[in-house]
C-alpha cells in the first residue's frame, strides 16, 4: 500500500510561487500515475493535474494550465506541483493521490484516485 505525505504549503502573496511535494513510501512512483487536487471546505475536491506512469503524459485543469506544473522524481520517489503566479482563488487544501488505473482522460474525478495524502494548506493573499 502506498502512503503519501504532502509538504510545501504556506501563506504567500499574490504573484508568488510555491512547490508542493508529495513523498511516497511503500511502492515506487515510477510505475504509477498520480495527480493533484485541491479542496475548499464545503466543496468537492477539484482536479488540478495528473501525470502518467512514464512521466510523459500530463494533464491540467484549465484553471491552472500554464501556471502549475506536475512532475515526478523517481529517484526521490516524490511527486511535485510547481505553482507560479498564485492568485487568491488558489487558496485551498492541496492533496496528492495515486490514480487507480491510468487513462488518458484529460479530466478526472476524485473517484479515479486512491490512496490520498493528508493535505497541505495553501493561502494566497492579495
Amino acid at each position: 500500500q502506498v502512503q503519501l505525505v504532502e509538504s510545501g504549503g504556506g501563506s504567500v502573496q499574490a504573484g508568488a510561487s510555491l512547490r508542493l511535494s508529495c513523498a511516497a513510501s511503500g511502492r515506487s512512483l515510477g510505475s504509477l500515475s498520480a495527480g493533484w487536487f485541491r479542496q475548499i471546505p464545503g466543496t468537492e475536491r477539484e482536479f488540478l493535474a495528473a501525470i502518467g506512469p512514464g512521466n510523459v503524459y500530463t494533464a491540467y485543469a484549465n484553471s491552472v494550465k500554464g501556471r502549475f506544473t506536475i512532475s515526478k522524481d523517481n529517484a526521490k520517489n516524490t511527486l511535485y506541483l510547481e505553482m507560479n503566479n498564485l492568485e487568491p482563488g488558489d487558496t485551498a487544501t492541496y492533496f496528492c493521490a495515486i490514480m487507480l488505473r491510468f487513462r488518458d482522460a484529460g479530466d478526472y474525478s476524485p473517484r479515479d484516485f486512491a490512496p490520498w495524502g493528508q493535505g497541505t494548506q495553501v493561502t494566497v493573499s492579495s
